[in-house]
């Protein structure tokens, strides 16, 4: 039968798309997944997958055109098909299960074992820059961050402000009546952006020539990966290696944690229902921002801390304000509190026992969190064997400026090296490590590092804090601006928070800066390119910043570290 082949779907809410390739011409045979189009739009890039097995009959586009959904791509003889057409071995039932896996043999400049942040951003520049590369991946492109991380807990963050904003909508002169959470609608949405990116980065990889093979990789030599699939060993002969293999969630011993109402951020991700009592154990940035979307999405939300502050590596002012804006939310705080077990309650709950101010105190908890932090994670690598030489704490892989291990031709990436566990990080190490394997000598900075927080509101910093020059006797002085101050943040209802910024006394340099506020992530990046390149607070000054804006508070905490801000006293 005749299949006309339409553009049924484009990346984000792109209408119409360049055709930059056509693979097939009249009488080919085509198969279910195979890649017939690829096209660009300006929301992202998308292979465009045939969705029926036959005979390519007619094309109706050519390379070039611009085509909408729903346009006309191509005809073919054969039948649709629901899902992938099925191998001879997936035909063979049982018996095909026993078959050997095939073997194949690679020669690679590069062989990247882990595609995150950090091995996926190195594999593209590599390609950028000429080389040839394989990436091993035993889960999928993009990492925990794409995955399990950074972009699915935003989307649930996305959700939490949406429901604030429908919550308070009366003062704004809009009435929403008889609000519903549908956390398995929310879930779902989070799936829906995490395929989009993860098929955006494919994209990427076909069209650069970057081979990606799925399965657990194993360095068994410097300049040998052997990868295990389903149905496939491949083994890697590399000019270089690149381990970014990433973190996993620390578990810490405490009696009572394998109960089935233990989870970390992972499962926290898929729960199909708000828990009426969560318990978080851990005030870090992971467990304060699943703290602050349950508290909106309903959940009566404990913080259990073993440290005197939530956040603490943040200055005391910040450390203080964000507790203050969580308490008024309806979160608990508990801080300088030790877990010292999870017991089981009678109608399924449990019930969290915790030591604060030497007394012992219990919290009941649907849920319960796990989040203290996270370890490098060494699969397939075994650094005894290889001599691949580990930090002085054991925790993680020794790397230098230039991310190169004390092997030859072995680097070492993101959170396996354990230095700064951030994804832009393991990004940049990424292009640092490709740069030096590609002769462009290279070398990573960690001085001028911005570190976002998606709290509610958010918070975000770059740069020295207070609490490290007044440890270190620095002279310095601090300017603050109050978002309370800023029209920009009226309208928005966000007034709440503060731009610190802080200056060399005798340079006039800026050194660093805590914003906590509404954009506080996005404004950052004004700051870091500040630091990064020695600008002192009057060349901040005397830029011109778009009014109105939040913006604007960053000029006036350039003012205020002046001598005082103009909107503030």
């Amino acid at each position: 039968m005749a299949i006309d082949f339409k553009l049924e779907k484009l990346t984000g809410h792109a209408r119409d798309a360049k055709l930059c390739k056509i693979n097939i011409a009249p009488g080919d045979e085509v198969s279910v997944g195979d890649i017939l189009f690829e096209a660009e739009s300006k929301k992202g890039n998308i292979s465009i997958k045939s969705n029926a097995i036959g005979k390519v009959a007619s094309i109706h586009v050519d390379e070039g055109d611009t085509v909408k959904i729903g346009d006309l791509l191509a005809r073919i003889e054969g039948e649709v098909c629901a899902g992938k057409a099925e191998s001879p071995a997936s035909k063979g039932g049982y018996f095909a299960g026993l078959i050997k896996p095939s073997k194949e043999d690679i020669e690679v400049d590069i062989a990247i074992i882990g595609g995150g942040p950090g091995g996926y951003v190195a594999a593209l520049h590599a390609a950028k820059l000429g080389a040839s590369v394989v990436v091993a991946e035993k889960e999928s492109i993009g990492g925990t961050c794409l995955n399990w991380g950074c972009i699915p807990t935003k989307t649930f963050v996305r959700s939490a402000h949406l429901l604030e904003d429908m919550k308070s909508s009366s003062s704004y002169g809009i009435n929403c009546d008889n609000i519903n959470i549908d956390m398995g609608a929310i879930v779902d949405r989070k799936n829906s952006v995490k395929s989009e990116l993860v098929g955006g980065i494919e994209f990427l990889f076909e069209k650069k020539g970057i081979k990606l093979v799925k399965g657990d990789a194993e360095l068994v030599e410097k300049d040998k990966v052997v990868i295990k699939g389903s149905r496939c060993e491949t083994t890697v002969i590399a000019k270089n290696v690149i381990i970014a293999t990433g973190s996993e969630s620390s578990v810490i011993p405490i009696p009572g944690i394998e109960s089935s109402n233990v989870v970390t951020s992972t499962e926290l991700l898929d729960i199909q229902e708000v828990p009426e009592r969560l318990v978080v154990v851990g005030g870090g940035v992971i467990g304060m921002e699943f703290a602050f979307i349950f508290s909106s999405l309903g959940s009566h939300v404990s913080v259990v801390e073993y440290m005197d502050s939530i956040l603490p590596m943040l200055d005391a002012d910040v450390c203080e304000e964000i507790t203050a804006i969580a308490q008024e939310s309806g979160i608990s705080i508990n801080t300088g509190s030790k877990v010292k077990q999870i017991l089981s309650g009678e109608n399924g709950e449990s019930i969290v026992v915790f030591e604060s101010e030497g007394v012992d105190r219990y919290v009941c908890a649907d849920k319960i969190l796990i989040s203290v932090g996270r370890k490098p994670r060494l699969d397939g690598v075994d650094v005894q064997k290889l001599g691949i030489e580990l930090n002085i704490n054991g925790r993680g892989i020794k790397v230098d400026d230039r991310l190169s291990t004390n092997i030859e031709g072995v680097y070492a990436i993101g959170d396996v090296t354990n230095r700064l566990q951030l994804a832009h990080v393991a990004s940049h190490q990424g292009i640092v490590a490709v740069d030096n394997i590609m002769g462009v000598d290279s070398l990573m900075d960690y001085s001028v590092v911005p570190s976002a927080i998606f709290t509610m509101p958010e918070i975000a910093t770059v740069g020295l804090c207070e609490k490290e020059l007044a440890e270190n006797g620095a002279d310095v002085e601090i300017g603050k601006f109050p978002f309370g101050a800023n029209g920009k943040a009226l309208t928005l209802g966000e007034s709440r928070g503060f731009v610190k910024m802080i200056k060399d006394k005798t340079t006039g340099k800026i050194l660093g800066s805590t914003i906590i506020g509404p954009n506080a992530t996005d404004l950052i990046a004004e700051v870091a390119l500040a630091v990064k390149n020695g600008l002192t607070a009057n060349d901040i000054i005397h830029t011109i910043h778009a009014h109105p804006t939040t913006a604007e508070s960053i000029h006036e905490a350039a003012l205020s570290v002046e001598g005082g801000a103009l909107h503030f006293e």
